[in-house]
């Protein structure tokens, strides 16, 4: 669990840092590959799209990941990003 203040990586960033550079990759190779235009890469790596499921499912079958990987990953940012600053309260259920 992330702290509350954190907002986490973007998965575009873990896309490009852990995959595509240190596998000697470019945007417009991994595209190629997944056979998605260049610019869908290209906008999740800068961090201005999100990964979608199939999206998910092309990357894990590429890189041997699984695609909850992915999808977690977006989750979690989605969530940091859209935490509510204003705190609701329970909904307390009578036992009657």
């Amino acid at each position: 669990m992330l702290p509350q203040n954190r907002i986490p990586a973007h998965p575009g960033k873990i896309l490009s840092e852990e995959f595509i550079i240190p596998l000697n990759l470019t945007p417009v190779a991994l595209a190629e590959h997944l056979r998605v235009p260049v610019q869908q890469i290209n906008e999740i790596v800068k961090g201005k799209q999100g990964i979608t499921p199939e999206t998910a499912w092309l990357l894990a079958q590429s890189f041997q990941t699984s695609p909850e990987f992915w999808m977690n990953l977006q989750i979690q940012y989605d969530l940091a990003l859209n935490q509510p600053t204003i705190k609701t309260p329970p909904i307390i259920l009578s036992s009657s």
